[in-house]
């Protein structure tokens, strides 16, 4: 019963009237009123439920923000920690150091000086082995004319490590670059290792001069300036076994200086000790070998290149491995040609290249075995090669080369036969790294012997290593 009904004070038809039409009314409207006031408590309920989530993700982020600091704090103590605990170690070693030894005074750097601690040399390692097969015994080998002084032989039967390099080089500081080369070899059984150079270049000479110091291949002809691994064939010109005992290098210095043209154009000079052949007993207080050399080359459209060069030695010699003492020039000139599609040589091309030797003697001969008999040693001697190389593709290349000297018809060595030679070879590079390389060749040292020679040779190069030179 609704209690509008309860408290009506009109006439009691009339206001029975109002209140029947009241109640009416009420009745009518309590369910929707009902309706109204259950919605609105339902969407309190779900605000209510909602500030409550929001209230708990904010309790969620306030306990991750806290955990994050806390992490990040950690870390920092674990760093503090590790630091402290590696001072210790790394300064052991300079206080070990400086128990054994006084420290020295500390020194201003000079200007532009590099921290010693950065020494950091690149280093390459060149493997070189081979198999050989002669049809002449090589300790029967004589070269008429010519006697095999220095390394001026042939190699030895069967299997050899040849020799192979360690080569260590650096950038000192902003004015000087060194390089320093050890070969290791087998010489009559037995291993040897040697210093066979080590230099250094300047860098910072105005006007395109440089400077180099120490011991070091000279810079005549074509080939003698350059590393035997780079050779396109697995022995050196019988020109170079004869007159430079294989190659010449030596203690010294030299002066270059290229000019600032187009075409390329180099002149230099060299001063050495004078110990090695053709040299021998550094004359001359210490200084008996000096050297000219002059080169010239350039491109001729985009195909071609080519380079051109006369060099002379000049060597005063008290006592020679082949027994001359005296004075002795070398004349030699020296053209290499250059054709490949594009200018790339990798891909394929063909290389031709010459040297020509011409040698004058003023002396005399003293005989090794008995230096009292010795006799006058005047004379002209010469000598030539040239090779041509065909680069197939990436991978093989072939090639000739033939070998001629001439021997003096007068004096000590004096003979009427000269030797020659041919060679054939056929080289598989499976990168620039590695190279197998099955060599022919057909040698008259005399009139009376032929050696032919069948060698297998094997190059692997690992470490850094250096640009080849034209």
């Amino acid at each position: 019963m609704n209690p509008y009904c309860l408290s009506a004070r009109a006439p009691v038809a009339a206001r029975f009237r109002r209140t029947l039409l009241a109640c009416a009314v009420v009745a009518v409207l309590s369910p929707t009123l009902a309706f109204a006031q259950d919605a609105s408590k339902s969407e309190a309920a779900k605000v209510e439920a909602l500030e409550a989530r929001i209230k708990a993700l904010e309790d969620s982020a306030a306990a991750t923000q806290q955990a994050l600091q806390e992490a990040r704090a950690e870390i920092e103590e674990l760093k503090t920690a590790q630091t402290a605990s590696q001072q210790p170690e790394a300064a052991q070693p300079e206080a070990a150091v400086a128990q054994e030894e006084p420290a020295p005074p500390a020194e201003e750097p000079a200007s532009g000086a590099s921290n010693p601690n950065a020494f950091n040399p690149a280093m390459g390692v060149i493997l070189n082995g081979m198999y050989a097969a002669h049809s002449l015994n090589p300790d029967n080998y004589v070269r008429a004319g010519f006697p095999l002084a220095g390394e001026a032989g042939p190699g030895p039967r069967g299997f050899s490590l040849g020799e192979s390099e360690i080569a260590l080089s650096s950038n000192v500081d902003d004015k000087f670059y060194a390089q320093a080369t050890l070969s290791v070899g087998t010489e009559d059984g037995e291993d040897h290792v040697g210093l066979e150079e080590a230099y250094i270049d300047t860098t910072a000479l105005p006007d395109g001069f440089s400077l180099r110091a120490g011991r070091f291949f000279s810079n005549i002809g074509y080939l003698n300036s350059h590393h035997a691994h780079t050779d396109s064939f697995s022995d050196r010109p019988l020109a170079y076994q004869a007159f430079l005992g294989n190659q010449y290098g030596d203690d010294g210095v030299q002066l270059r200086w290229v000019a600032p043209t187009d075409v390329y154009l180099e002149f230099g000079g060299e001063m050495f000790r004078g110990d090695r052949f053709p040299s021998g007993g550094a004359g001359h207080a210490g200084a008996g070998v000096k050297t000219l050399f002059a080169h010239v080359g350039g491109d001729v459209g985009v195909d071609n290149e080519w380079l051109a060069g006369v060099s002379t030695l000049r060597s005063q010699t008290d006592g020679g491995e082949d027994g001359f003492r005296g004075d002795e020039t070398l004349y030699l000139a020296d053209f290499t040609w250059k054709w490949a599609p594009g200018g790339n040589t990798k891909d394929g091309g063909v290389t031709f290249r010459s040297e020509y030797f011409w040698e004058n003697r003023d002396g005399i001969y003293a005989d090794p075995n008995d230096p009292a008999l010795d006799q006058p040693w005047s004379g002209q001697r010469t000598g030539v090669y040239g090779e041509a190389v065909w680069r197939i593709n990436r991978q093989w290349e072939a090639g000739y080369r033939y070998d001629r000297l001439w021997a003096d018809d007068n004096g000590p060595y004096a003979s009427a036969f000269d030797p020659f030679r041919h060679s054939l070879m056929l080289a598989w590079h499976n990168s620039e790294f590695s190279m197998v390389r099955l060599q022919f060749g057909r040698d008259r040292p005399n009139a009376d012997d032929t050696d032919n020679v069948i060698s297998l040779q094997y190059q692997a190069v690992f470490g850094a290593h250096g640009a080849h030179k034209f």
